[in-house]
């Protein structure tokens, strides 16, 4: 027995807003202000949520109905590998690649961890974290 009601093109009349979060993302990139930075690289961690109606998926048990956490990996790693000077820029580019790949997604929140950072003395890491949220006339 179905818990939820659809409409007769197969879409839940309520929504089921579920969590997908890819955590400990490791890369090694060259992100960073300073020119060493930019030649030697670092090791970097990223972790990655995404939220959406995932009512669909939950009744059908098919991937097509969700969020294909590889692919997400996949764009995830791509814009990691293009090298930046700041996180900023880089927890945007992945944002944007994220949202443009999955519409329906309500929100995203990024947070990467660039680990020993040079500033001169012992520091395991810095970070920077991001949040987009869907508009409400976006749905």
């Amino acid at each position: 027995m179905n818990s939820r009601e659809f409409d007769n093109f197969g879409h839940s009349k309520t929504m089921a807003m579920g969590t997908i979060q890819l955590e400990g993302m490791e890369f090694f990139a060259f992100h960073g202000c300073f020119k060493e930075e930019q030649i030697i690289g670092t090791k970097f961690l990223v972790d990655l949520e995404v939220r959406a109606d995932t009512s669909r998926a939950e009744e059908t048990d098919r991937l097509q109905d969700t969020f294909d956490y590889v692919h997400i990996y996949q764009l995830v790693k791509q814009e990691m590998e293009k090298k930046s000077h700041l996180l900023e820029h880089v927890a945007h580019r992945i944002i944007e690649s994220v949202r443009s790949a999955y519409p329906p997604i309500a929100e995203i929140s990024i947070k990467i961890a660039k680990i020993n950072p040079p500033v001169g003395g012992k520091m395991q890491q810095i970070c920077f974290q991001a949040r987009w949220t869907k508009c409400h006339d976006e749905f």
